[in-house]
């Protein structure tokens, strides 16, 4: 392992880690999801190894080492790319995604005239893609769609956060605030009881977070890969024991809109990376 510039090994429980240039790591906190530690070789053979969370927002700040970027640089090629169906690309319409996408990801979800239904980013992607392109709508989760987004995304870094809550996305809005409150799942618990009433608080081995949006698609250790918002949220649904709603879902939506509004200000971060 130690043969490797960087190697990555993954914690399970708490124990220790025997590493083959001869040390011992003791854990001492309680480790039930995956941690993930880089291991450094050094010239004497001693192996130093720093635990990922502290150092996660470097990471995240570095273009070079967060790993995000390979959605990042995916999504740049297929927004270059003309579809199948010889329909023009995204920059045939939109030119050069770092001006004309800037401050883009920071209003959505925000209300389509056409559809006559607030839509998250990845929704108005597929939109472009079945309304002018004449194309399929992209999987959710596929890593095209979470490419695309990421990519979109990216134009709005550092930018505050900027959601529409009146006229038509009220209604939308209203929903998402009332299922924040409402409790669910066997647990009956609310996604206030988490990410309000207990912010900065220990569950387990994890520091309980405000539950902020800005930097999705986001990296997460626990995946491995980079996942949209829909994916954390079905995450949470699991983990009050309550049945998930569908990727896309109307329910995501409106919660998505509600947590932006929370957000509101705040820059976007994607692609961000989390534990």
């Amino acid at each position: 392992m130690l043969d490797e510039a960087y190697s990555q090994i993954f914690l399970n429980e708490v124990g220790d880690v025997t590493m083959r240039a001869g040390g011992t790591l003791n854990l001492a906190e309680d480790l039930y999801a995956p941690v993930l530690l880089y291991i450094s070789p050094r010239s004497d053979g001693v192996a130093v190894m720093t635990v990922f969370g502290e150092i996660s927002q470097a990471l995240q700040d570095d273009q070079f080492a967060n790993p995000g970027m390979l959605w990042v640089d995916r999504g740049e090629e297929l927004w270059n790319t003309p579809p199948p169906t010889s329909k023009p690309a995204c920059a045939d319409c939109h030119n050069d995604a770092a001006t004309d996408m800037a401050g883009v990801a920071a209003h959505f979800p925000k209300f389509n005239k056409n559809l006559n239904a607030v839509v998250n980013l990845e929704g108005q992607i597929n939109h472009c893609r079945e309304e002018h392109q004449q194309s399929m709508p992209l999987e959710y989760e596929s890593d095209d769609l979470l490419a695309l987004s990421a990519y979109v995304g990216y134009q709005s870094n550092g930018l505050p956060i900027d959601v529409a809550i009146d006229g038509p996305a009220a209604s939308t809005f209203a929903a998402g605030q009332a299922y924040f409150y409402t409790r669910r799942g066997q647990l009956n618990l609310a996604c206030n009881h988490c990410h309000e009433d207990n912010v900065g608080r220990m569950l387990r081995g994890d520091k309980l977070s405000q539950g902020q949006v800005g930097g999705y698609p986001a990296y997460r250790l626990e995946w491995q890969t980079i996942g949209s918002l829909h994916r954390r949220l079905r995450f949470c649904n699991v983990g009050v024991r309550a049945e998930p709603f569908a990727f896309g879902a109307t329910e995501y939506i409106e919660l998505e809109l509600y947590l932006k509004w929370r957000a509101q200000g705040l820059p976007i971060e994607t692609p961000a990376v989390r534990r």
